[in-house]
């Protein structure tokens, strides 16, 4: 009778236990529905800000030294025309032109400034009192000429290293190369010269290890470890349109091919996949900007909305290119695509085209999406959401939906509040079936939920389980 009675006893006590856990799991799943509905739209973290008017001109380049301090150049266009130095001390948000050029040949390829005060401009020559790198010690209100190797050459990119020891890239056929001084240009050396190959990009580490290459052309990068004195190819199928290196052997570069990552200094690349599939127009990478080792931001991109509306995208990473994510950082901001993006820490960047620009002082967008893939064209009977696989899942597992017909397909993640913290996909998808991959790297173990909406209207939702 007593071991009936404790065994009675320790009975009731886990049936207590069960309906306690199962009372718990509900109230998550009642919680994260009611919840639902105030976390389901995260605030953009991006706003445009305005150029000055420059006419019909472009940029060219855009260079930040911080969070206030900014400058941006434009090309050359056409003979008898005027260039423009710009700059902001307030974060973008207004711009003056600080100087204006003109002549037979003006124009500027590319901005630095080695502090508030000490900046270079390189660009066409034989304009008047301009050879084609100029400097300025009072924050680009004032410029004087500096010695150039040859006054008839177009300087397309610089590398300065100090006041004194500046490179110079120019590529044309017969003059061209690679230039290097060491006095601050009284006199030059040309370290480089391959005709018809002559780049148009250089990237210097440091004193001795550097890297040079051409975008659009030519279609190699070379390497020295010497600076500059010798060069020997390190990719001889890919373009230059943006490099930077951590350390003398983990970088980044990236071209029309998308990015490309190296950890032995550069002797191999190993190509990055961006996100790719749906909507998303496919131009490459055209520049990106290290926060750290892991976190990366990059520009090229673009989506297309019904109408044939075409809006900029970034993307970003945050464990050094392994995974990418993308955002479209505000879809009334019409800017199709953006060229160059700066950021100076992790809260404050810019992404800019030619006309325009975008900033954040938070950091971006929450919004990341991912890339999608296609599965079937097959037309379906219904709107379906499937479970995820594989489930639990570290940190990567699939989530496949099934479209019934065209619409904006959005697929949503969770977390057990009902707070929103991926969007896997946001993309208009004709019938069939695709697949999203969902990386929670960055995320903790636990339960998570992610729903389908299409057209604003939730499908469904389902339950996946992280376990690290």
């Amino acid at each position: 009778m007593e071991n009936e009675l404790s065994t009675n006893s320790k009975s009731s006590k886990e049936n207590k236990y069960n309906r306690l856990i199962n009372f718990s799991f509900y109230l998550s799943i009642i919680l994260f529905f009611i919840a639902f509905n105030f976390n389901d739209t995260p605030p953009f973290g991006w706003y445009q800000q305005f150029l000055p008017n420059i006419g019909s001109h472009t940029i060219s380049d855009v260079f930040f030294l911080d969070s206030l301090n900014g400058w941006a150049v434009t090309p050359y266009i056409g003979q008898n025309d005027t260039a423009f130095v710009l700059k902001t001390t307030n974060g973008g948000n207004n711009w003056i032109k600080v100087n204006i050029r003109s002549g037979q040949y003006v124009g500027y390829n590319k901005v630095k400034f080695l502090n508030s005060l000490t900046g270079f401009v390189c660009g066409t020559s034989q304009s008047s009192g301009y050879k084609g790198l100029s400097k300025s010690t009072d924050g680009g209100f004032n410029w004087v000429s500096l010695n150039v190797p040859d006054s008839y050459l177009e300087y397309a990119d610089m590398s300065i290293l100090n006041v004194d020891t500046i490179w110079l890239v120019a590529s044309d056929s017969f003059s061209g190369g690679v230039f290097l001084t060491t006095n601050g240009g009284l006199s030059w050396t040309q370290q480089f010269s391959a005709g018809s190959q002559n780049p148009n990009e250089i990237y210097m580490f440091n004193s001795r290890i550097g890297f040079i290459g051409g975008n659009p052309s030519p279609r190699i990068i070379w390497k020295t470890s010497n600076g500059g004195n010798n060069w020997f190819t390190v990719d001889s199928n890919d373009y230059l349109a943006d490099m930077y290196f951590i350390d003398s052997l983990m970088g980044w570069k990236c071209s029309v091919f998308g990015m490309k990552k190296t950890t032995n200094g550069g002797l191999n690349w190993i190509t990055q996949q961006i996100p790719s599939g749906g909507n998303i127009i496919i131009t490459g990478v055209k520049s990106f900007s290290n926060i750290n080792r892991d976190t990366i931001w990059g520009s090229g991109g673009s989506v297309s909305y019904p109408g044939n509306q075409i809006r900029g995208i970034l993307y970003r990473t945050i464990n050094n290119g392994d995974n990418w994510y993308y955002q479209i950082p505000d879809t009334s901001i019409h800017i199709g695509q953006y060229s160059y993006i700066n950021f100076v820490n992790k809260l404050n960047g810019w992404g800019n085209s030619n006309v325009g620009q975008i900033h954040t002082v938070t950091g971006g967008d929450t919004t990341f999406l991912t890339s999608i893939r296609q599965i079937s064209s097959e037309v379906p009977k219904d709107y379906k959401l499937f479970q995820n696989f594989p489930n639990p899942f570290n940190p990567i597992t699939n989530v496949k939906v099934q479209m019934l017909k065209q619409g904006l397909a959005e697929i949503k993640v969770f977390d057990i509040t009902g707070k929103l913290i991926k969007v896997l996909l946001k993309k208009n998808l004709s019938a069939g079936e695709y697949n999203a991959s969902f990386n929670a790297g960055e995320l903790t173990s636990g339960v998570y939920f992610y729903s389908l909406f299409v057209n604003g209207v939730r499908i469904d939702t389902k339950k996946a389980v992280l376990l690290k």
